[in-house]
């Protein structure tokens, strides 16, 4: 069993250097519906080890800790007692600063499921204290890792590496995201419970710039917050001005996860869901839009033709890697090698401070 490296009181972290080869002693907090996915992704990444899982449920902790082969605690002191370099935090979000705390504070690698926190200001005092204490904090934004969204940023960095100005740069996105009731996450509106996971997605696309104009609805149906909300969000940047519209409903009589992206140059259709999506590059069309644009002029009449025959669609190279198992081996990554996480605490930061702002205009709306 490897060594427990907690650092001593006023010690520094261990730098990547000295994490690049050792086990990686890894631990869960909370392992209900997402927390069992992670001790069980854990015990299989190669060079980790699954030390111990905490929650409040005994039955719950005993069953997790002896499938994977680990320790069961009450109590998230016995899990850092226990000396561990990485734990990922799936309890309740208003929870996360309490109990991540004493693992920043001892320097040990800190993923806190989505949202990082309930507020910008618990948000910001765990950036602080990862910053602090030189540990690593990776907010569980697990969409960024679904297949299909991969496969969109790796084809806006072939546009980059071929010498494009601009990557399939978003002018306008219209994005939805509903689902029938699961009753679950009640306590928060459907911004923090669904449409989190889009603001994460906009944002980044946005390249971290956060909306210079938000508006917004919302009605609460079954709960005391909002469980159905339309959100509009503005962005100015050098590339010009975008405009993102986001739908999220907990109410909806069928689960869709879509969005479509609309760029100077290309037109992006992805679903979620079905980890799927097309392409349309105005380039790879040129001359047919030429012609038609010609035949229109002329003024001829083109309604026995078929679009979709007009334009070449690509289908976006998609693979089947689970999300999740995605997420933690960038983590680990980071761990490593002391580079930025995928989803820093910044991005998660940004993230909840817009769902703030949305959430404000909604009240303003009444």
């Amino acid at each position: 069993m490897a060594t427990p490296t907690k650092p001593a009181a006023g010690l520094a972290p261990a730098s990547p250097i000295e994490v690049r080869q050792k086990t990686l002693r890894c631990g869960v907090i909370g392992v209900g519906r997402m927390g069992r996915h992670h001790a069980r992704v854990y015990s299989e990444i190669p060079g980790c080890e699954l030390v111990g899982v905490v929650d409040a449920n005994d039955s719950q902790r005993t069953d997790i800790a002896r499938q994977r082969g680990c320790k069961g605690y009450a109590q998230e002191q016995e899990l850092l007692d226990a000396g561990v370099d990485a734990v990922s935090i799936a309890v309740p979000t208003t929870a996360h600063l309490k109990v991540a705390r004493p693992f920043l504070e001892a320097g040990v690698a800190c993923l806190i499921e989505k949202p990082l926190a309930p507020n910008a200001q618990e948000s910001r005092e765990l950036a602080r204290l990862a910053k602090a204490h030189g540990a690593c904090l990776q907010v569980g934004h697990i969409e960024r890792f679904n297949p299909v969204v991969r496969a969109l940023r790796a084809e806006q960095a072939r546009e980059l590496a071929d010498g494009a100005t601009q990557s399939i740069t978003p002018r306008f996105m219209e994005i939805h995201r509903v689902s029938p009731m699961t009753f679950r996450s009640l306590d928060v509106s459907v911004v923090f419970d669904m449409m989190i996971h889009d603001l994460d997605l906009v944002l980044m696309l946005m390249g971290g710039v956060e909306p210079v104009e938000v508006q917004a609805t919302g009605v609460a149906v079954l709960t005391g917050h909002a469980d159905i909300c339309n959100a509009r969000l503005v962005f100015e940047r050098p590339e010009g001005r975008c405009v993102a519209t986001i739908t999220a409903s907990r109410l909806a009589l069928k689960t869709e996860r879509k969005a479509r992206l609309i760029a100077p140059d290309a037109y992006v259709s992805i679903d979620y869901a079905k980890k799927a999506g097309v392409l349309i590059r105005k380039r790879s069309n040129a001359s047919t839009l030429a012609e038609v644009r010609e035949r229109l002029h002329e003024g001829a009449d083109l309604t026995s033709l078929n679009y979709m025959d007009l334009v070449a669609v690509e289908q976006l190279t998609i693979d089947d890697a689970e999300p999740l198992r995605m997420q933690l081996e960038s983590f680990v990554g980071a761990i490593r090698t002391g580079e930025r996480p995928e989803v820093d605490a910044d991005a998660g930061f940004a993230a909840v401070r817009t769902a703030e702002r949305i959430i404000e205009a909604i009240e303003k709306v009444g």
